[in-house]
């Protein structure tokens, strides 16, 4: 292995991978955001892979801000000039920011990937080269042993994915799929237990939201001989666990596919922040244990919109330009195929053309369906409160839609069982959090210490509480400890229902932790806070945390306790 450190921010990495076979991994450390504004802990990387026969491939490039680094990187494993195929795995800029600066010194080079791609590619670079177009099971010889194969993966999580399978070396490159947005040294997975948490993570921001394509993507690559390794778009390769981590998204895919509501989201992913914004609507859906299909309006066949409207509870539409014909008429084919029992919320993606909402807001209220959230209209670049706004949206939507389903089970629980549960009684908290220009609050009772040494408490979290994507594994937050007989403006004002992007906070006294966090000024005391670890269970986490500091506002008040009648619902 040979690295160069330039900075302290981004460095490059080359590895030997397989035989004949090198990866180049750009190495972003500080990156704090990413794609949909979900925060990064361990910020990312950005790998390309080279594979040399009697032919020269290179699969993916790197983001634009590695320029010059990758640049050198690659002229000291290889002459670019020499380049016969460069493999696109998906368009989206942290894979193919230097396709340009490619083709500039390889210009004989075809280009390989889905039509999608190619399409999008060609908008992108502005000059003419030579494609490759290929279809799923497709394979190109590049000699030696070196035989690539293609499996076509839309969706994971661009609408043009593709992976590359190598016989020679049995790696798959999956591109976004199976990554992680983890930096490390580290060129694969030995430390499983590390990285997991970031998996895993990664798999709700990205891939939840399209757990059927995921599932579809599996069984493809289960047609291929054995995958021995895998080259991840982002984070370490996979080779000492991949079997392991493989499995993992089969069966959290398993579960979102389960279930028995669906949401059809409906976005251009090369249009304004159209793929960004909707992704984060489709991650707060997944929240409510509602299944997702997203599909790009720009790549969609009519029969498939309608198929897909058909089968769907739930409507999501970010506006296409008003000059995209393909776009433009699948919204016709929406509004033709809609019934009026589904429920429906829109968006404008600051795109500076968008076909304007309010028309289709009134065709959608005249043909009798729900409106789920109000329009969201982005005005601006943006901001980790927009991201959130949206988020929220998509929670909303997803609650809507299970609310029936949900009193349902409450009322099938054995009476006996459900009133003992109730009996296990707790204090009353309120959790306040904040990131960037994101916050957000929540009311708690199932808080409690959970360690000496050092100092911490586990709070459990349900999934589709919006303040659960602010703590996350290194998110700050304060548990304010309400007081006994002084609780209840508090506790009705924090339990009431706040629209998308709403201030948890107007009209509530604060004053500001030392970690820029909200303290209410009327709690008993409060507790400074930062997430350790989390704990899957169903539908609410476990969240463990650390506790950094804290103060008492009154020595002889007593803590709010709450006390449940019923214990299967809050």
């Amino acid at each position: 292995m040979v690295s160069a450190t330039v900075t302290k921010r981004l460095t490059i990495q080359t590895a030997a991978v397989g035989t004949n076979t090198t990866t180049i991994r750009s190495l972003d450390w500080e990156r704090d955001r990413f794609d949909i504004e979900f925060g990064l802990q361990n910020g990312t990387t950005y790998n390309s892979y080279i594979i040399q026969g009697d032919k020269l491939a290179l699969v993916d490039t790197s983001h634009e801000k590695f320029r010059q680094l990758y640049l050198d990187a690659l002229r000291g494993q290889i002459d670019p000039g020499k380049i016969d195929y460069l493999v696109i795995s998906h368009t989206e800029p942290d894979h193919s920011g230097l396709v340009k600066d490619i083709l500039a010194l390889a210009p004989q080079a075809t280009v390989v990937g889905s039509k999608v791609a190619i399409e999008f590619l060609k908008n992108f670079v502005h000059q003419q080269f030579t494609t490759q177009i290929i279809k799923n099971g497709d394979k190109i010889d590049l000699g030696q042993g070196h035989e690539l194969e293609f499996v076509m993966a839309p969706n994971l999580h661009w609408p043009d994915t593709i992976f590359t399978y190598d016989h020679g070396t049995q790696i798959l490159y999956t591109c976004d799929a199976f990554g992680l947005h983890y930096c490390s040294d580290a060129d694969f997975d030995e430390d499983l237990e590390r990285i997991s948490p970031d998996y895993r993570f990664y798999y709700e921001c990205l891939m939840a939201p399209n757990a059927r394509s995921v599932l579809s993507a599996l069984k493809r690559m289960g047609e291929l001989p054995e995958v021995k390794m895998i080259g991840t778009g982002h984070g370490p390769m996979l080779k000492y666990n991949t079997t392991e981590l493989v499995e993992r998204y089969r069966q959290w895919s398993q579960v979102k596919a389960k279930a028995e509501t669906t949401v059809a989201v409906f976005y251009v992913s090369d249009y304004g922040y159209s793929d960004r914004l909707t992704q984060s609507i489709a991650r707060g859906i997944t929240k409510t244990s509602v299944a997702v299909e997203m599909m790009d309006l720009n790549a969609s066949d009519p029969q498939e919109v309608q198929e897909l409207v058909g089968r769907s509870t739930g409507i999501v539409i970010a506006m296409p330009p008003a000059t995209a014909g393909t776009a433009t008429a699948a919204i016709g084919t929406v509004l033709a195929a809609i019934t009026g029992k589904q429920a429906v919320g829109l968006l404008e993606s600051y795109g500076g053309d968008d076909e304007p909402v309010d028309p289709i807001l009134t065709r959608f209220r005249e043909i009798g369906a729900v409106v789920a959230f109000p329009p969201i209209r982005v005005l601006d670049v943006p901001s980790e409160a927009v991201y959130q706004q949206c988020e929220e949206a998509g929670t909303d939507l997803g609650q809507l839609l299970t609310k029936d389903q949900a009193i349902k089970q409450m009322k099938s629980l054995d009476s006996d069982l459900d009133k003992a549960l109730g009996r296990i009684s707790g204090g009353l908290y309120i959790i306040t959090a904040k990131k960037g220009d994101s916050s957000s609050a929540m009311l708690a009772s199932w808080v409690t210490q959970a360690s000496f040494e050092p100092l911490g408490v586990s709070i459990a979290v349900a999934n589709d509480r919006a303040i659960d994507s602010l703590m996350q594994v290194g998110d700050k937050f304060i548990l304010n400890i309400l007081e006994e007989g002084n609780y209840q403006l508090l506790m009705r004002h924090f339990l009431k229902r706040f629209a998308p992007g709403a201030d948890r906070f107007a009209n509530v006294k604060t004053q500001e932790a030392a970690n820029g966090i909200p303290i209410l000024t009327d709690a008993l005391a409060y507790l400074e806070c930062e997430v350790v670890s989390r704990l899957a269970c169903n539908d609410h986490h476990i969240v463990y945390a650390t506790v950094a500091d804290g103060r008492v506002a009154k020595d002889v008040g007593l803590t709010a306790v709450h006390h449940r009648r019923v214990g299967n619902h809050y």
